[in-house]
């Protein structure tokens, strides 16, 4: 499956919960930070580097923004920061080194440090072994949810900061923000292109 086909299949979920004010204003914070200046406020240097290539591996730059581009790193430093508690700050951290710790038995470094076809074929197995999550109707969960591993959580992560980011919003995404008439029944195939609103 490409990475397209990938995006937008996964696309319904960025905006599930973005109407939360903490996350609008974490996303803005998020914004107005450059590369050159950012220092994470939660992750150490390595966790910060390890989900910056995690996130970079899952959404690259190609003709579209990448992950790193619309800064879905910081944004989820800023989450876990500001959202989580003690307790889930340590499992993130417990996770991350697990992550990498598989990673240097099964490729001989840490997951910054790999190739890209090592990144690659780490993920393609953490895709295969992490549960899924369940489908969702209306906001809940259908079926009993088994606990996510890290890869799953963390690529949901990302792929809900790069949609609901304002690059992806305004830019690439169909964007009106006043919208026309309402049409109730339409063919899926001439909707178009995923809309930001």
């Amino acid at each position: 499956m490409d990475r397209r086909k990938a995006l937008k299949k996964t696309g319904l979920l960025a905006g599930a919960t973005l109407a939360m004010p903490s996350f609008l204003s974490l996303l803005q914070s998020c914004k107005n930070e450059t590369r050159l200046d950012w220092q994470p406020e939660f992750f150490t240097e390595e966790e910060a580097k390890t989900i910056a290539v995690l996130i970079d591996t899952i959404l690259p730059t190609t003709d579209t923004p990448g992950g790193l581009d619309v800064k879905a790193d910081m944004f989820i430093d800023k989450v876990v920061a500001h959202t989580y508690d003690a307790e889930g700050q340590k499992n993130m951290q417990n996770a991350i080194a697990e992550f990498n710790a598989r990673s240097k038995e099964k490729y001989g470094s840490i997951f910054p440090e790999l190739s890209d076809a090592d990144k690659t074929a780490m993920l393609k197995e953490e895709e295969a072994n992490d549960p899924k999550f369940n489908p969702g109707v209306w906001g809940t969960t259908v079926g009993d949810q088994k606990p996510v591993g890290f890869y799953r959580s963390m690529k949901s992560m990302a792929i809900w900061a790069y949609f609901t980011s304002e690059e992806m919003g305004e830019n690439v995404l169909s964007y009106d923000p006043i919208p026309g008439g309402y049409e109730a029944c339409k063919p899926l195939s001439e909707v178009g292109n995923r809309w930001s609103i």
